[in-house]
């Protein structure tokens, strides 16, 4: 009876103000709106127009979800969603001369609903981990439909047009989706954990499949960003947290050992069968974004650009954020996505050391890592979703009780 009574409980006012569980749902539909519907052959097959009803479906429903959680528009100011708002009117100013077609203005309506959701959402970003346990679920619930894939279509889960690449077999995701959601939530898991703020057992259960479907990817991009958002957040803890440096000295140690003892096999894994000409064009990438820097351009597509595409130029993929936002958006998109991106880092290095910092540390080191050759900083993409969720991390909390107060820190993730 002391020890309950010890604890401190919190007021009516501050349990009105905890995070409602609708706001994880609404969460969870922008996720969904953003996996795409193209790339993959699935278990049973899924027409393009099908999946975008879904997908368009599932960004509507949040919105809805939102507004009837926030109905007065209490907004929290943000400096990451002025700027993706000031991205989005550029979007717009482009999109009207429909070089691009009237699939740009449509673009530019799902974009607009992704940010409104956001803004509707700021009112509980108050800097605790709820977006992220919201984040690792849904993301974690997608990688268990790419491992039933696996299971019951190993050959559509792993496609020769992949080049043996693990894709979704449910939903159509590529690779390259796959190997970003497992990187990511393997990251934060661990991060989490290093934080006590989820069990072992719970961190292994998510981070040991994700690393598991992230190698039968192959995607390089992904390995890269997790390492590089990992060593980077580690390095923002190792001044005040001895666990978080005894951590890095073993990844240090074991990451050394493994480039030595396993060369041969880092290299195979990494090369992906690929020639050394094919490896160093990017995977052809290279190709594409020399004819689009040499393609002719007028003074306001230079400016603007050429309004939302599907990131694609001449039928490929520009497979580079900065390269499809000048294309889209030209050197003002360029601008913008550059001031929000310091403004997050900027904001993350004057905040003092925290769990919560070194988790929007990894998602943003990652964002950056992964934007040479991955597309999706100047539209509604996970990638955008990853650096709210830093900012809702970065946010001065507001509010005394937050669901982590509540809840003992070793809990399930």
């Amino acid at each position: 009876m002391a020890l309950l009574s010890s604890i401190r409980q919190p007021t009516a006012a501050e349990t009105a103000e905890r995070t409602p569980k609708l706001v994880g749902a609404a969460w969870a539909l922008l996720i969904l709106n953003t996996l795409g519907s193209t790339g993959a052959q699935t278990v049973i097959p899924l027409p393009r127009a099908v999946s975008q009803l879904v997908t368009m479906g599932a960004l509507m429903l949040a919105f809805v979800m939102a507004l009837a959680l926030n109905p007065r528009l209490k907004l929290r100011p943000s400096a990451y969603l002025l700027l993706l708002t000031l991205l989005l009117v550029t979007s717009v100013v482009a999109s009207l001369h429909l070089e691009a077609g009237f699939g740009s203005l449509f673009r530019c309506f799902r974009f607009a609903v992704f940010i409104a959701t956001l803004w509707l959402l700021t009112r509980w970003w108050n800097g605790s981990f709820t977006f992220v346990r919201h984040h690792i679920r849904m993301f974690y619930g997608v990688l268990v439909s790419v491992a039933i894939g696996l299971v019951i279509a190993p050959g559509k889960a792993m496609p020769d047009v992949y080049g043996g690449r693990l894709s979704g077999a449910v939903w159509p995701l590529t690779p390259p989706q796959v190997g970003q959601y497992a990187a990511v939530i393997s990251g934060l898991a661990a991060l989490l954990w290093l934080g006590k703020r989820t069990t072992a057992t719970s961190a292994l259960v998510i981070i040991v499949p994700s690393l598991g479907l992230l190698l039968l990817t192959h995607t390089r991009t992904a390995t890269l960003g997790l390492v590089a958002g990992l060593v980077v957040a580690l390095l923002s803890l190792a001044t005040t947290n001895a666990r978080a440096r005894k951590v890095f000295t073993t990844f240090v140690l074991v990451a050394g050992f493994a480039a030595v003892a396993l060369a041969g096999l880092l290299q195979a894994w990494f090369l992906r069968g690929q020639s050394e000409e094919n490896f160093s064009s990017l995977t052809g990438r290279a190709k594409v974004w020399d004819a689009l820097l040499a393609a002719p351009r007028t003074i306001n597509e230079y400016i603007f650009g050429v309004g939302l595409t599907d990131k694609s130029y001449d039928g490929l993929p520009i497979d580079n954020s900065w390269l499809a936002v000048y294309h889209e958006q030209g050197f003002t998109g360029i601008a913008i996505v550059a001031a929000f991106l310091l403004v997050l880092v900027a904001v993350a290095v004057l905040r003092p050391p925290s769990l919560a910092r070194a988790c929007a540390i990894f998602l943003i080191t990652y964002c950056i890592s992964a934007s040479y050759t991955e597309a999706g900083l100047g539209d509604a993409s996970p990638y955008l979703l990853h650096l709210a969720l830093a900012a809702t991390l970065l946010a001065q909390g507001t509010v005394k009780d937050t669901e982590d107060e509540f809840i003992p820190k070793g809990q399930p993730v």
